[in-house]
């Protein structure tokens, strides 16, 4: 398993993101985490990336970490973070995936980089907020994005009774916080010990105009799903190949929220692929 190396970056805006560096010379890989969590890279991560001789880089989005805060953010912004860390650490491009939701802000790098960032994949993310489908339906527990579709004073008002529904985990995924992803649950207690804010502003930003279209992808997108999902629905995958000119889309008929992300290695070997 490589030493991993953690550094702030500087935004230039006066600004620090906490950034997690598997180093090595081979591709790179950046990983945008979950909600919530703290960007770390998490050792099933770090074994498949090691195994193909891949660098992985990892970061905690604004208030996650000791990320410096950026009340109001979007889901967009996360491309000019992401250009600042591979500028800080001299990456020229890489390839980018996000599991649930760090989804979105690969995306969002993967739209608004494409010059950096060469193809881009999603296991168990978010559609963007829209009408054209029952954006809520087969979610378990919607209330916290219910909260954040009325902004931000509403969902923090909603975190203050929140409790964590277990039914939104079907048996794969229990069984895979039990065994080889149970740093990912350690993890997200980590990153829910240390405050809401993170998470509130994730929230905020997926119940609300992204700042960019899917639309406008021009790099390979793949959209990894399960479709026992009940925290994110697959009609959130399917909605996105729709609005997706590049996009690939893989049900996983199988697997839930959590135990989605057996797909890593695969995903990883795809994204290899693309890598000119």
């Amino acid at each position: 398993m490589p030493d991993v190396v953690e550094r702030d970056v500087p935004t230039g805006e006066g600004r620090l993101l906490h950034t997690f560096d598997s180093g090595g010379d081979g591709p790179v890989v950046l990983f945008h985490h979950g909600s919530p969590a703290t960007g770390a890279l998490l050792p099933p991560m770090l074994s498949a990336t090691s195994a193909r001789g891949v660098r992985l880089i990892g970061y905690a989005r604004p208030s996650y970490l000791g990320s410096t805060a950026v009340p109001g953010r979007d889901v967009a912004s996360a491309a000019a973070d992401v250009a600042a860390i591979l500028d800080a650490l001299g990456v020229p491009r890489c390839l980018t995936f996000g599991a649930s939701g760090g989804g979105p802000h690969a995306l969002a790098c993967a739209a608004l980089l494409p010059d950096r960032v060469r193809a881009v994949a999603t296991l168990a993310g978010i559609a963007p907020y829209t009408q054209d489908f029952d954006w809520f339906a087969g979610m378990a527990a919607p209330g916290a994005l219910r909260a954040a579709q009325q902004g931000k004073e509403s969902r923090r008002k909603f975190a203050e009774t929140d409790d964590f529904d277990p039914s939104v985990f079907v048996d794969a995924d229990w069984a895979a916080l039990q065994g080889e992803w149970s740093s990912l649950g350690a993890d997200a207690g980590a990153a829910g010990s240390a405050g809401p804010d993170g998470l509130i502003e994730d929230d905020v930003a997926f119940a609300s105009d992204w700042g960019f279209s899917l639309g406008a992808l021009t790099v390979p997108a793949w959209f990894v799903h399960g479709e026992l999902d009940r925290m994110v629905p697959v009609a959130h995958a399917q909605a996105m190949l729709r609005s997706c000119p590049t996009g690939e889309l893989w049900l996983r008929p199988r697997e839930g929220h959590v135990s989605v992300l057996s797909a890593v290695p695969v995903v990883l070997d795809w994204l290899l692929a693309q890598y000119p």
